[in-house]
């Protein structure tokens, strides 16, 4: 299965393209956006934002890689957790949809994402580990790409794995089921 779930840093994955845990108005923030600025290199990064200056919430957009060993960074603006009733989960799992179906239409054949709105946004990391997972396994149904879930500390790191065994197996036995 082309889903893999790994514990490292994401501005250091050698791939064509990351995925920011953006902010809609596209500016440099706390967290994996100020990290994947930071190692970007933020002034030539914030400028190519700024003439593209919004996404919006649930959608994604695309830059160079500047400095990072990806050549792309898609830009997804993840949704901040309101308790879950204000249509958190849709929003998230779209920002996982429009950034892979963007790869896909720039040729991308490898990308890595973080655990998009986990941190300052909010979101449980449980719940968006398995939108993630979710989103993720039902693109990777119909396409072809190697894609990474990176996840920064410990304790998501041991969750993502539970979480990973009952979906692999629950993709690989969709994956038979289709041939027949």
């Amino acid at each position: 299965m082309p889903l893999e779930i790994i514990r490292n840093d994401i501005t250091k994955m050698n791939v064509d393209a990351i995925v920011n845990a953006a902010n809609s108005h596209l500016q440099s923030g706390g967290g994996v956006c100020g990290a994947i600025f930071a190692a970007a290199g933020l002034d030539r990064l914030q400028a190519e934002c700024d003439s593209i200056g919004h996404c919006d919430v649930g959608g994604a957009i695309i830059t160079k890689g500047y400095s990072l060993p990806a050549k792309y960074i898609i830009h997804a603006a993840g949704p901040v957790w309101q308790g879950g009733g204000c249509g958190e989960e849709a929003l998230l799992r779209s920002c996982y949809k429009e950034s892979l179906t963007l790869a896909k239409n720039h040729g991308i054949k490898t990308i890595a994402f973080p655990l998009i709105s986990s941190g300052i946004f909010g979101y449980p990391k449980d719940q968006a580990l398995s939108v993630a997972i979710s989103a993720i396994g039902a693109f990777l149904l119909e396409n072809d790409m190697s894609v990474f879930l990176v996840i920064f500390d410990r304790a998501s790191y041991e969750l993502s794995e539970k979480l990973y065994k009952s979906s692999s197996a629950y993709i690989d036995d969709n994956n038979i089921s289709d041939s027949n």
